[in-house]
């Protein structure tokens, strides 16, 4: 019994002993962690703006520099170089075919022209022959018509003196019978046909 009790009691006493130590240990952490926050706090500043660190920061920026400049004069540069002499040249043969092209289009409006002139003149000739052929041929045919009513009118005309002096013919014997009935007629006097022409052509001279 004793035996337990002084074995109870040590127990105890090492447990005790161990909270204590790690409680102590507790203690001297977290004075350290607040030890070392109120020196950084103090002490610690942004890396950028510590003045500490100026050279090296100085040093990295001659080496990104450094390599950025390679890269871009090595690499970047002449890509772009390439790039835009391919581009120029490429320009510079589209403008080269524009021309051409256009001097082809002026050559051609050019010719239309010429060839357009030409047929106007064609044309102009051609009407004006036409028109002098076909006055020519009016013309003939006026001449034509008018010999034909020429003739036609002498005709008529050797027909109207035929027909007129048969008529006055024609006039002269009836007259004279006219004049012989009339006379016969009034006087009871026969009248001979010589007596009575006579008579008709004193009157008409």
């Amino acid at each position: 019994m004793f035996v337990t009790m002084a074995y109870a009691l040590s127990t105890t006493a090492v447990v005790s002993e161990s909270a204590d130590a790690q409680e102590a240990a507790a203690t001297d952490a977290h004075a350290a962690q607040t030890t070392h926050s109120e020196t950084g706090a103090e002490h610690g500043a942004f890396p950028p703006f510590d003045p500490s660190s100026y050279p090296s920061q100085l040093l990295w920026l001659a080496i990104t520099f450094g390599i950025f400049y390679y890269l871009i004069s090595k690499i970047i540069a002449p890509r772009i170089a390439s790039t835009l002499e391919t581009r120029e040249s490429r320009i510079a043969a589209d403008l080269a075919e524009a021309n051409r092209a256009k001097s082809e289009a002026d050559a051609v409006v050019a010719k239309y022209e010429q060839e357009l002139a030409t047929a106007r003149s064609k044309a102009s000739a051609i009407a004006a022959e036409a028109r002098d052929e076909s006055k020519a041929k009016a013309d003939a045919e006026r001449a034509s018509l008018e010999a034909d009513l020429a003739k036609k009118i002498a005709a008529a005309e050797e027909r109207i003196a035929s027909i007129k002096s048969s008529a006055l013919a024609d006039v002269g014997k009836v007259a004279e019978e006219t004049a012989v009935e009339i006379v016969e007629s009034l006087t009871g006097i026969s009248v001979s046909a010589a007596d009575s022409a006579a008579a008709v052509n004193s009157v008409k001279g």
